[in-house]
């Protein structure tokens, strides 16, 4: 398999994994009994974290660090924040 597919693979499963959060936080509002509530948003969990670092695992650990840092919402605003300043030079 060619890197730039395997990249274009990981990245793929990096955002299959936010359709499973997002699958994981719309099932407690489903009609659904309890057990399968507590079932269903424990599967979406698990399938969420194995998502998102076998993509990570793909895209390999430069890209991986650079993606993860992108969805931390505490680097949301510090990034503009910083590019204000003019400390953006800094950042790794």
């Amino acid at each position: 398999m060619g890197k730039n597919k395997q990249i274009k693979i990981g990245i793929a499963l990096i955002l299959l994994s936010g359709l499973a959060f997002a699958v994981m936080l719309l099932i407690p509002f489903l009609d659904l009994e309890s057990k399968t509530k507590v079932i269903g948003s424990t599967s979406a969990f698990i399938a969420m974290e194995v998502l998102f670092y076998a993509g990570g695992f793909l895209v390999g650990k430069e890209l991986f660090v650079k993606y993860k840092s992108y969805l931390n919402p505490k680097n949301w605003f510090k990034k503009k924040q910083l590019k204000d300043t003019g400390e953006m030079d800094d950042l790794p």
